[in-house]
């Protein structure tokens, strides 16, 4: 009987977070959060390698299956898919690439198919790059029921899915030292992917916090907001509250989740910027007094930030959006009671979903004190592709492809009659 192979803190760890996010259906941060402690290199290597499994499963088990007469455990095809990932867009020798996934099968019990792993990434090694010119990689790796909801630009949208996404910062105002990185039209800094933000020069000092370039941009459509009161509901982790205070306004964020406030109150100590902060469900606060503006993101079903969490469409299905709905029409319900008359309310939602962004609007407007305040071309000079005929914001994944491209949002801004 063949010896165990010595642990591969790589793949071994990769091996969990696919075990954990494609079988026992938890988040990818979750899966990396339960992973036993190791060498921080070695677990960044393992989150790009299941990360890159995830983006492209559709496409690797396609290339896969080309050279499998019948499916093989869960745990073998796992290691496929690592081996296959790492042959095909990862660069990795293929030498490297199948010996270690011959390793994991055997380390992970099941030395039995040690044989078909070898043989099976072996043909994947030399012919693989040929099938992958023969697939639709983008439809493959999407779910039909998310391919067919994002209409005509659904392919943009799956083509941004395929890579690592770039890491975008917001820069407080006048600070210095910032990182060296490209300075987008929208006023983000974007940083090459996989950027440690931790050890960036201007993190300790609080010169800048993560911000998605899309993410950042709901806040500037609720206009001037100097000396402003302005209530931010689902508040944490805190990037739009920021943005909020830095705009000269009183802000007062919410946030239900105790730990995700007590998230919220670090990321503003370490940018020396000061709200005040309530740990109460949105549905339910009742503050005594209403708002000058209101922004609510929304829980959804983050369909946009797909790019940065592979796991999602592995994840989600349309019942999901069922409790979602469900959620967001109360909290807008919650928003407006906040809203003195004349008040502006943001609604947006980091999802690709039309039941969660516009169909939610015309449910509002159809029951609430409220009416549409359209967004002008002129507001967003630099990113009008993305203004709806009805004036909302839709961006994702597809819009500045050759600059990294952007998550998803929707955005409409409403004002209390």
């Amino acid at each position: 009987m063949p010896e165990t192979p010595p642990p591969d803190p790589t793949r071994d760890s990769a091996l969990f977070l696919l075990t954990e996010t494609l079988d026992r259906h938890r988040t990818l941060d979750a899966a990396l959060h339960a992973l036993p402690g190791g060498d921080g290199r070695d677990r960044a290597a393992a989150h790009r390698l299941a990360a890159t499994v995830l983006r492209r499963l559709g496409t690797l088990d396609a290339v896969l299956d080309a050279h499998l007469r019948r499916a093989p455990p869960v745990t073998v095809r796992h290691a496929l898919r690592l081996g296959a990932a790492a042959l095909l867009f990862l660069a990795t020798p293929p030498h490297a690439a199948v010996s270690t996934a011959v390793a994991l099968t055997r380390r992970a019990g099941f030395g039995a198919f040690a044989g078909l792993v070898n043989a099976v990434l072996r043909r994947v090694a030399s012919d693989g790059g040929a099938a992958l010119e023969s697939l639709d990689p983008p439809r493959l790796d999407t779910p039909p029921w998310l391919w067919a909801s994002w209409g005509e630009a659904a392919r943009a949208i799956a083509l941004g899915h395929q890579n690592d996404p770039p890491l975008d910062l917001t820069p407080l105002p006048g600070v210095s030292p910032l990182p060296a990185g490209e300075i987008l039209p929208s006023g983000s800094l974007r940083l090459p992917p996989g950027s440690e933000v931790t050890a960036l020069p201007g993190y300790r000092e609080g010169n800048f916090f993560v911000q998605d370039t899309a993410a950042a941009l709901p806040v500037r459509l609720l206009g001037p907001l100097a000396g402003q009161e302005v209530a931010d509901l689902c508040a944490a982790p805190g990037g739009k509250t920021a943005q909020l205070v830095l705009a000269g306004a009183r802000v007062t964020a919410v946030e239900r989740a105790p730990a995700r406030l007590a998230r919220l109150a670090e990321n503003l100590a370490r940018l020396h910027l000061d709200a005040e902060l309530v740990n109460a469900d949105a549905l339910t606060w009742r503050p005594g007094r209403r708002f000058d503006a209101v922004l609510l993101d929304a829980p959804c079903s983050a369909t946009g930030t797909i790019r940065r969490h592979p796991e999602i469409p592995h994840l989600r299905s349309p019942r999901d959006l069922d409790a979602m709905i469900a959620a967001q029409d109360a909290l807008l319900d919650a928003a407006c009671t906040l809203l003195k008359p004349g008040g502006r309310l943001l609604y947006a939602v980091c999802s690709l979903q039309p039941e969660e962004g516009l169909a939610r609007i015309k449910a509002a407007l159809g029951r609430l004190p409220l009416r549409r305040a359209p967004i002008g071309a002129d507001e967003l000079p630099f990113l009008a592709e993305a203004l709806t005929e009805a004036g909302d914001l839709r961006t994702h994944p597809g819009l500045w492809a050759a600059q990294g491209g952007m998550d998803g949002f929707f955005a409409a801004r409403l004002i209390r009659l």
